[in-house]
């Protein structure tokens, strides 16, 4: 007898897997919340533009709209790539959407651009895009768009994006020393047309159908991109910005013109409501 317990060693490699499993269950979790925290980084940023803008700060508050765009991004490419999206996810990341690109941008044009000069026309136009943005973004929960490759209405993130690079196009035009005011009236009515080409029905395109299995042609794409933007970064966000606008509407006319209909996609079965 060698006084050794021989059910000991038979248990050390069920534990092992054991252990295993738990920490394999503990890394999927961790990584299950990566999107909740770029969603969450997309928030916070919205809160920092209200904030910085409410404050006078308007350079700020146009970078935290940049940079909750940018969170936005991340967070949708890191739930598709790891394919955890999820029901939850969808929820929280509208309700950041609402405030980062919703009321953040209505916030810096209507403290940035004066619109309390015109008393409640100002206030409306400002709600006026928040609201617009509220219900793009609801109408994408439920129907992500009409046609292939293409958003329905203006994504709401162009949008924010176009609010903020204004004010940096603006900013960086007076720090060298040209003097140029936008009347609040201009003010009002840009921020009214965003707000209402983000629930048109004009299509945009997506970008989402760029393949990125290729990575060649997509960093050729993205130094070229940089290289023009590294010239003058503020400048070449608006100029891209407002491309990007006025594309869908001219794209859209061409289209009907031209009689080249988009692809559209299958329509889905409605859902009957008991009465």
């Amino acid at each position: 007898m060698s006084g050794s317990n021989p059910s000991v060693e038979p248990n050390e490699p069920g534990k092992r897997r054991r252990r295993r499993r738990r920490s394999r269950r503990k890394s999927r979790n961790n990584i299950h919340l990566l999107p909740q925290i770029f969603t969450t980084g997309n928030l916070f940023f919205g809160f920092f533009a209200i904030v910085h803008a409410s404050l006078g700060n308007f350079d700020r508050a146009a970078l935290g709209i940049v940079l909750a765009v940018v969170f936005d991004i991340l967070d949708g490419r890191v739930a598709r790539l790891a394919r955890m999206t999820s029901r939850f996810g969808a929820e929280y990341d509208s309700i950041a959407d609402t405030v980062s690109f919703g009321v953040a941008p209505a916030m810096l044009a209507f403290w940035a651009g004066n619109l309390q000069a015109l008393g409640r026309t100002g206030l409306v136009m400002a709600f006026l895009f928040t609201v617009c943005a509220a219900l793009r973004l609801a109408r994408f929960n439920v129907s992500p768009g009409r046609y292939k490759g293409r958003f329905q209405g203006l994504p709401s993130p162009a949008a924010a994006g176009t609010v903020a690079s204004t004010q940096w196009a603006v900013s960086l035009l007076r720090e060298n020393g040209v003097a140029w005011s936008v009347p609040e009236a201009a003010v009002a009515g840009g921020i009214a047309a965003l707000g209402l080409l983000m629930v048109s029905a004009v299509p945009y395109r997506s970008f989402k159908q760029v393949d990125v299995r290729h990575p060649f042609g997509t960093l050729v794409l993205v130094v070229l991109v940089l290289a023009v933007m590294a010239q003058e970064p503020m400048i070449s966000l608006f100029v891209f910005g407002v491309c990007y606008v006025a594309s869908g509407p001219i794209e859209w006319a061409w289209r009907r013109i031209a009689g080249k209909p988009l692809v559209e996609l299958p329509a889905e079965p409605v859902e009957e409501v008991p009465s």
